[in-house]
């Protein structure tokens, strides 16, 4: 079996999606370089940020085409952290929500990428 333990994001600018992503996770990145910036997350999986002008073989798409997941434990943290990130300068694109699944609200990251907070509803 294989693990998974990481995820790329192709972005346009590492240094200022690193920000980005420093700023709402609360967190320096443990590795900055011009072309990749990595996060790790509470879980242990490891969030990169890599450039696209140097990746192989070049991306044939950017971000917007799914979401990376942040699940919390209730639908207040949901809340709480919609706040902090459109604080932060996160472009909101999905206000907290209630959906059949549970609560959520989804944020873009400078690429696009789509960032989805939820929590699971318990009934």
């Amino acid at each position: 079996m294989i693990d998974s333990n990481s995820i790329l994001l192709f972005v346009a600018d590492v240094a200022k999606s690193a920000s980005f992503y420093g700023q709402l996770l609360g967190k320096d990145p443990v590795e900055l370089s011009p072309t990749l910036a990595m996060f790790i997350l509470p879980s242990g999986l490891a969030l990169g940020l890599w450039g696209k002008a140097g990746v192989e073989p070049t991306p044939t798409a950017m971000g917007g085409g799914c979401d990376v997941g942040f699940k919390v434990a209730t639908a207040d943290r949901v809340d709480t952290l919609h706040a902090e990130w459109q604080a932060k300068g996160a472009t909101i694109l999905l206000p907290p929500t209630d959906l059949d699944f549970g609560r959520t609200f989804v944020a873009a990251d400078p690429d696009g990428h789509r960032l989805r907070v939820y929590t699971v509803s318990e009934d």
